[in-house]
């Protein structure tokens, strides 16, 4: 049996890469999945698949109105398909589409794990309040995924 888990957040480090490689090095049957983490493609998203002629909708809040509606497909499906979902918080950018994923695992009753460091505890309080485990380091995360699967559970 396969475990799904989708890698929200933060796409400017390579912290999935690290996951995906500590998961594989303990042997654990996992589906990773994740947004598009091209950050040019997409915010362009919109415009590169919708393009409107129409110089009144060409303006920025249309341009990322459409992204969202695009990247929303992806997003939504594959977090209601996962067991569960990470979410990084990064410390350099404000991730509020990574807050969004946290909110919309919590309306769903979906289980998620932030990721971040200690300096921004403070406005993520309700996001962790809301989760079923905090993480400050991706060895942690791949520690829990293997616990959770019940392989190398014990240190």
């Amino acid at each position: 049996m396969s475990f799904y888990v989708y890698l929200s957040g933060e796409i400017h480090t390579n912290w999935r890469e690290e996951i995906r490689a500590g998961a594989e090095q303990k042997g654990l049957d996992i589906v990773f999945t994740a947004p598009v983490t091209n950050h040019e493609a997409s915010d362009a998203a919109g415009d590169m698949l919708l393009p409107v002629n129409n110089s009144s909708r060409n303006d920025n809040y249309w341009r990322d109105h459409q992204s969202a509606k695009v990247n929303s497909i992806r997003t939504q499906t594959l977090i209601q398909q996962a067991d569960l979902v990470v979410v990084r918080f990064g410390d350099k950018y404000k991730q509020w589409n990574a807050a969004f994923d946290a909110g919309y695992c919590a309306a769903l009753g979906k289980s998620y794990i932030t990721l971040h460091d200690e300096s921004i505890i403070h406005p993520l309080k309700e996001v962790d309040a809301a989760a079923q485990a905090w993480a400050t380091s991706t060895h942690q995360i791949v520690d829990i995924l293997s616990y959770v699967l019940q392989q190398n559970a014990s240190k």
